[in-house]
């Protein structure tokens, strides 16, 4: 396959060369979704195995470490560290590449219903920020919607507004022209260096947007993961308010409470339309409302089938995931795995970071507007919350502290006061591609949009 080695300008102008393989295009639009934040689902759940010594040093042998985040040189560490919390960005990337940079095998694609290797780009599609406390009280996982609308921060002539998800692509294609410039080799170690420079950076513009967050670690995630470890754990209970269909995607599932196998997962947590029903609206928004919940579901699995314990089975998942991940050189991969395994009994709720609406850039591409100070004042509120008496109840909209989106519908939806979690009249059954009903959770819990909090513990329904 013909690679497409074209990348445009830098923010100050000069273009850059790609490297043989790899694809550094930083498009202003993107026709294609990424794959859901469900990717930080394979991370945390996969992090049981790490109790096993020898399995510890085969994963650390894996996964691609970098030391951006301990580098008392970088501006990102600027942002001072004010409590014994634990804050973990997760990164899911738009490209159709392997972590290394590498076409991905073809039946890989195929499952993705994503394009191929010339499709994507060096975007963080998917952000999310894990709040785990220290004291072990809730945690909190922040969506940050990959349009916003942001100033960048963290790479040379960063200061443009840009969608958040793009400082990442920029950062990366600037370091490239500079190190090629610079008579550095067209090679692993210029691709790696530049990576580099495309974490800082996102992790910077991220910080800066959030009201300077302290960031103590990333995990960055390829679309191949999320696949990959999908296959591992299948079946996957997931919960859906209603029947839809999506051609992009490839979603095809049927309302109620179904399991879904690993390509399902794929189409599960990447629909944001519906193609068989123009009335049927949905965003980017409630798609990651879908990752959400993607995310609690498996948690919720794992523990209720004590895949957990299961020495082997969480060999053969963190075999899979570790190829395809990278994260600092800091991260504790044994204290992240006793953190998951206390998230995997609910201790956790979900939250979509509030826009104000839906524009274009001057550069006519498609943006969430944002009011800064409410995102801040937000982040502040879910961060540090004043009691444990303000934790929303399942279902509930919190828009005092999410505001929703104006024309988004509140979560009065029937389906979502509805004990199963579907919609009256809708009925429960076997979803498109071999998908079959599943006994519902007692614990589950429906969400009719993405506003207010998700809560952990349960298969959570959703839109």
């Amino acid at each position: 396959m013909q690679h497409d080695r074209r990348t445009p300008a830098s923010p100050e102008g000069t273009g850059a060369a790609a490297l043989p393989g790899r694809h550094f295009r930083v498009p202003r639009r993107w026709p294609k979704v990424l794959l859901g934040a469900g990717l930080t689902a394979a991370v945390a759940v996969a992090g049981g195995i790490v109790y096993a010594g020898a399995t510890a040093v085969q994963i650390n042998s894996n996964i691609h470490r970098s030391g951006i985040l301990v580098d008392p040189a970088q501006s990102i560490q600027a942002v001072p560290k004010l409590t014994a919390d634990t804050n973990i960005l997760i990164m899911g990337m738009d490209s159709r590449l392997g972590e290394d940079g590498k076409p991905l095998p073809q039946d890989v694609y195929d499952a993705l219903h994503a394009g191929g290797d010339d499709v994507g780009g060096y975007n963080s599609n998917v952000l999310m920020l894990v709040h785990i406390p220290a004291d072990g009280s809730k945690a909190t996982a922040i969506s940050i919607p990959r349009d916003d609308y942001v100033v960048t921060a963290g790479f040379p002539g960063a200061g443009f507004k840009a969608k958040i998800k793009e400082a990442y692509g920029y950062a990366l294609a600037a370091e490239q022209a500079t190190l090629l410039r610079q008579g550095k080799p067209n090679d692993d170690a210029t691709y790696q260096e530049s990576r580099d420079a495309g974490r800082k950076a996102e992790i910077a513009t991220v910080t800066k947007f959030l009201g300077s967050v302290h960031i103590d670690h990333f995990v960055e995630v390829t679309m191949a993961a999320f696949y990959q470890v999908a296959q591992v754990i299948a079946p996957i209970t997931v919960c859906i308010n209603r029947a839809t269909k999506d051609t992009f995607s490839g979603a095809d599932f049927k309302a109620g409470t179904q399991q879904i196998d690993a390509k399902q997962a794929v189409a599960f947590v990447r629909q944001r339309r519906d193609t068989s029903d123009p009335y049927y609206f949905f965003t980017d928004l409630d798609r990651e409302r879908r990752q959400q919940a993607f995310i609690a579901s498996v948690l919720h699995q794992l523990k209720q089938a004590g895949t957990l314990t299961d020495i082997p089975k969480m060999q053969s998942v963190f075999d899979a995931v570790s190829k395809n991940i990278a994260v600092d050189s800091g991260l504790d991969l044994i204290q992240l795995a006793q953190q998951a395994t206390s998230l995997t009994g609910g201790n956790i709720s979900f939250t979509t970071l509030p826009i104000t609406g839906f524009g274009t850039s001057p550069e006519g591409a498609s943006i969430n507007t944002v009011d800064v100070a409410q995102v801040q004042a937000t982040v502040k509120s879910l961060l540090a919350p004043p009691s444990a008496s303000a934790t929303p109840t399942p279902g509930s909209s919190t828009a005092a502290a999410v505001p929703a989106v104006v024309g988004t519908p509140a979560a009065t939806d029937p389906a979502a006061t509805t004990p199963s979690g579907v919609a009256p009249g809708a009925p429960a059954g076997s979803g498109a591609g071999g998908a079959t009903t599943a006994t519902p959770s007692p614990t589950q819990n429906s969400y009719a949009d993405w506003t207010g909090a998700l809560q952990g513990g349960g298969i959570p329904c959703v839109k």
